[in-house]
């Protein structure tokens, strides 16, 4: 498979994102969740280019929501991780890639339009930013590092117990940190940017690109019980460096 032709179609996306015009087209799925015209676009684009391109691979896509694979191998994308962020140009979204293989997810690209940073990773082989490979944090503790946190936005009913999480991460980390795309949190996970991140109730398009971007830059991703993720359904997700992910679990 063409990593750089898949990178290169992924990049394409940037001019779907630049139309403000476009972001401005609303609909509201759901509490704080919403779809524009540049979320279809994009999935519309990247779905017929990667047909085109890979026929034999099937296609999950945020916007048409989680259903049943009838094979083992497909893509899932996010065409844009931070939706809300869009439609108020607070510049902190991405395009999520990844491919899922016999339930495993074998390659990822996270693209951040606003940056023109393009991170990447396939199994075994590491992560990568622009190019040039990149490692998680050395913190030993959460007392030494930043730690990304989501608000679960959908599920206000989470709301109480997910802002106690947080304030228990809080008190022990130097900081925390809200960029209200859980891809871009992962990607900085990966890069080393922060220690750790957690969310709970992500969907497979939410998580699968950035987890492959921290495992293979030495990192952990789990659930919040220390459990492997599952690509069927909803889950809470709780990335680190590895080094700390002990601490940060037992605070979850």
């Amino acid at each position: 498979m063409e990593l750089q032709e898949i990178i290169a179609l992924v990049k394409e996306t940037k001019t779907f994102v630049e139309n403000r015009e476009r972001a401005g087209h609303i609909r509201t799925k759901g509490r704080a969740d919403y779809v524009t015209r540049v979320d279809t676009d994009i999935q519309d684009f990247l779905a017929h280019g990667l047909g085109n391109r890979f026929p034999d691979i099937q296609f999950l896509g945020e916007e048409e929501g989680l259903h049943e694979m009838s094979g083992d191998t497909y893509w899932i994308l996010d065409p844009i991780d931070g939706t809300t962020n869009l439609i108020h140009d607070y510049q902190h979204s991405v395009v999520s890639l990844a491919l899922c293989e016999k339930g495993e997810i074998t390659l990822g690209v996270v693209y951040d339009p606003f940056r023109e940073d393009v991170y990447h990773a396939q199994k075994g082989k590491g992560s990568f930013l622009n190019g040039s490979p990149i490692h998680v944090s050395e913190a030993e503790a959460l007392g030494e590092t930043i730690i990304s946190v989501g608000t679960s936005p959908y599920d206000r009913e989470l709301a109480e117990k997910n802002f106690q999480r947080i304030q228990r991460v809080f008190d022990r980390a130097q900081d925390i940190r809200r960029t209200g795309s859980a891809a871009m949190d992962l990607a900085y996970v990966a890069c080393g940017r922060t220690g750790g991140f957690f969310e709970p109730r992500l969907s497979p398009w939410d998580f699968a690109a950035g987890m492959l971007l921290v495992r293979e830059a030495g990192g952990q991703v789990t659930d919040f019980a220390g459990e492997p993720l599952v690509f069927s359904r909803r889950g809470s997700v709780v990335a680190s460096n590895g080094k700390i992910h002990e601490e940060l679990c037992g605070l979850l």
